[in-house]
């Protein structure tokens, strides 16, 4: 079928690369495309380039530099600080702490972690995805050496007041290390490592226009943590491997624009959400948000259940006149575990099912609205006829 118009409504997955950091790329393959590693002009050109990107991911979230490490995205800088931490610190303790909300590059390292034998805590979250602090509390002892929460979670879009929570993990245990995912997270929120009492914290590139392949991960100075990759030790040693000159430039090019449009572009994506919500809502029945309300939770997520529907044929007939949607984490899209996250907060089968993911950028336009929501009541209609009969 030709599709006559697109609207992309899956950034939450990955965002389109704008066009300043596809200039960025093309010249970094084309003019300075030297080993950073090697000693002539060529290489030198080049790794002042990636110092250049790191100073600009370091301004953003105000910590030093030498504290920013470039991965291959989210899921190995996840790995490398969980893994690399547990792994490094395993003599002083073997208590780690996670949530039931996790990305599965996250849940699934702790389980891996508990299978090799260290004690594994998973918090509970209330109905709308939120931490509970005394558990939290409760859970930290004298043998925790790692927490990881994440800032933003990727399907219901709850934002946890990390920085109440890393003062409680602190309080508790000083010696316990804060991992947090900000994937979801960085460029959309301002975040202040030390306020926050952030340890380590890992970013990703594609979900800020740059291209896939991209990420880094932060790490405090003194944090005791072990490499996962071996190898020539590139990145202080940390992340053994010629490094990805053209998406460390993208993604230190991406940074600079999003954080210089900050504000513009969440209320923005605020703005696009609720009255996309408002709409929604009056064109069908039955339908209802998962996680926070509109205005607690991130702007660029929206998670929404429908009753006597399956996500998965909303999403191909919404596919089929060009608005393409998520029933979940792109990351597991393929498989058919039902998602963790909406089962913690309380969904029953049938509304994990029929629940679906919007998500935004600055490139979606209110007056894209209207054609959005008239296809979604179209397509709810035809679907609901077929299951209720």
């Amino acid at each position: 079928m030709e599709v006559v118009r697109e609207i992309y409504l899956d950034n939450a997955a990955t965002t389109k690369t704008s066009d300043k950091v596809m200039k960025r790329i093309i010249d970094m393959c084309t003019e300075f495309y030297g080993n950073p590693s090697s000693m002539h002009n060529k290489g030198l050109e080049s790794d002042n380039m990636i110092r250049e990107a790191a100073q600009i991911i370091a301004k953003a979230v105000l910590c030093y530099e030498d504290e920013i490490y470039f991965t291959s995205g989210g899921t190995e800088a996840n790995n490398l600080a969980i893994r690399g931490v547990s792994k490094a610190n395993k003599k002083r303790g073997n208590h780690i702490i996670t949530t039931k909300i996790e990305h599965s590059s996250v849940r699934n390292v702790f389980k891996n972690l508990e299978e090799e034998g260290f004690n594994v805590t998973y918090l509970n979250v209330d109905k709308e995805g939120y931490v509970n602090e005394e558990e939290l509390k409760d859970a930290v002892n004298d043998n925790t050496i790692l927490v990881s929460i994440m800032y933003v979670n990727n399907e219901i879009g709850t934002k946890q007041n990390i920085e109440k929570l890393g003062s409680i993990i602190k309080k508790k245990n000083v010696k316990t290390y804060f991992h947090v995912d900000a994937i979801q997270a960085f460029g959309k929120y301002i975040i202040n490592v030390d306020r926050e009492k952030i340890d380590l914290m890992s970013i990703s590139g594609h979900k800020i226009h740059a291209p896939k392949g991209i990420g880094a991960l932060y790490v405090r100075k003194g944090v005791r943590i072990t490499p996962i990759i071996y190898g020539g030790g590139q990145e202080g040693g940390l992340r053994s491997g010629t490094e990805n000159t053209s998406g460390i430039v993208a993604l230190g090019e991406t940074t600079k624009q999003t954080y210089k449009n900050l504000n513009v572009n969440t209320e923005k994506m605020m703005e696009f959400k609720t009255k996309l919500v408002s709409e929604i809502f009056k064109k069908v029945k039955d339908v209802y948000i998962n996680g926070p309300e509109i205005d607690k939770s991130a702007p660029h997520i929206l998670s929404l259940k429908f009753k006597d529907i399956k996500g998965e044929a909303l999403l191909h007939s919404l596919s089929d006149v060009g608005i393409y949607i998520s029933t979940g984490s792109a990351c597991a899209a393929k498989k058919t575990d039902l998602s963790k996250t909406l089962s913690s907060i309380g969904l029953t089968d049938n509304e994990i099912y029929g629940t679906v993911r919007l998500s935004f950028s600055p490139d979606n336009y209110v007056d894209d609205i209207p054609y959005i929501t008239d296809n979604i009541a179209k397509s709810v209609e035809s679907i609901r006829k077929v299951l209720r009969g």
